[in-house]
């Protein structure tokens, strides 16, 4: 039978001492491992209490570093609250501020964006 953790227990265990970390649902007791991370401790301690599947995934990890994710499993993510207590592990936000995250992100595509149309209209006009 897997274990369930919710939230709570999950934040009881942020630090070099005992660290846990949320990836894809699934919670792994990562302490024995945080001296031998390759990005270093600071790296898995920054996403303590929040979900780092998306951190887990942009870096690219090796089919290695998959396999050694079995042995370090506690077990299901799980809450009582999943409307708002899973919604704002998964994003790392409390739920009061998701709007808040979704709008930065589309601010980080808008000024490059821009900056890039600008750009090539200075090019052609300044050609002609």
């Amino acid at each position: 039978m897997s274990k369930t953790v919710n939230l709570e227990e999950l934040k009881q265990h942020t630090s070099k001492d005992k660290l846990w970390l949320l990836v894809s649902g699934k919670i792994y007791d990562v302490t024995n491992f945080i001296d031998e991370h390759p990005g270093g401790d600071e790296v898995m301690l920054a996403e303590a209490g929040k979900d780092a599947t998306e951190a887990f995934e942009d870096v690219g990890h090796s089919d290695e570093a998959r396999a050694m994710m079995p042995a370090m499993l506690v077990g299901d993510f799980g809450s009582l609250d999943l409307k708002n207590t899973a919604k704002s592990a998964v994003s790392g936000n409390p739920p009061e501020f998701e709007g808040a995250v979704q709008t930065g992100s589309n601010v980080m595509y808008f000024i490059p964006l821009s900056l890039l149309v600008a750009y090539f209209a200075w090019r052609f006009y300044s050609s002609s």
